[in-house]
């Protein structure tokens, strides 16, 4: 690693006010991403800030059908929460118990890696992304591969789950790293149906609007049969493209019958 400082204020002020004052300050949450690429030497922050003392940033509530979930919350205790069920699923395939006790939920969403699992719940479940600055739509947050809506000194501090009639997410893994090589979310509330897909494509996730259409239509598996997404999947040693998209067609059937 480089040499860095590292500073853990116990209010969310000052830890924006020190990412103001420093450009090459950054944030630590669960530092399951961060730390590693400290360790290879690919990132060389100044100081970095961490989370684990504002406590307001830890927890799980619920509230005329909206769960929130603070962004320091680790993934252990959303899988083991059950508000939505589909959701705490995702939560406990995340890693392993290491990853799932240290790992926050806000940090996953911050990173976007273009295979993590929470992007997915929070595009399949239409989440609200809460910031110290403003409310964003799931929609609007995700900009690409590690690419975000968020802006400067501003940090995620919650997320809103509206909670859904039916969900369900089903990924196939890469066993080594545990990251999604294909997963898909599903949910229904009333008539709206929304699919999100992670690990497949060169943008990242994305919601998949042809089997949207058809499952609003028909919700059910078969209304998928012989689907695949079109777009640019990626290829690499764990797959081609086209085998990517072949396996978005079969988890997304699968979270469909899940459902």
């Amino acid at each position: 690693m480089y040499e860095f400082d590292i500073k853990a204020p116990s209010k969310l002020g000052k830890v924006v006010r020190k990412l103001k004052k420093d450009e090459d300050a950054v944030v630590l949450g669960g530092g399951q991403t961060l730390i590693p690429t400290l360790k290879q030497r690919l990132a060389a922050p100044s100081q970095l800030i961490s989370l684990a003392k504002i406590d307001k940033l830890k927890g799980i509530s619920s509230d005329n059908g909206v769960v929130t979930i603070g962004a320091s919350t680790v993934h252990a205790d959303v899988a083991a929460d059950g508000a939505i069920p589909a959701l705490s699923a995702l939560a406990g395939g995340i890693g392993d118990p290491s990853v799932r006790n240290r790992g926050t939920i806000g940090g996953s969403l911050a990173n976007n890696d273009p295979s993590a699992c929470y992007p997915a719940g929070a595009l399949g479940l239409g989440a609200t992304i809460v910031t110290t600055d403003r409310k964003i739509a799931a929609d609007d947050y995700f900009r690409g591969l590690f690419e975000t809506a968020l802006e400067g000194a501003e940090i995620i501090t919650a997320i809103e789950f509206p909670v859904p009639d039916k969900a369900a997410y089903v990924k196939f893994d890469q066993p080594a790293s545990r990251f999604a090589l294909v997963g898909v979310f599903v949910s229904r509330t009333g008539s709206d149906v929304r699919v999100a897909v992670t690990g497949a494509s060169e943008s990242g996730v994305f919601r998949w609007a042809e089997a949207e259409a058809a499952l609003a239509a028909n919700f059910a598996p078969e209304a998928l049969e012989g689907m695949t997404p079109s777009g640019d999947m990626i290829g690499d040693i764990h797959g081609s493209p086209e085998y990517r998209a072949h396996l978005v067609g079969v988890m997304a059937r699968r979270a469909v019958a899940a459902c």
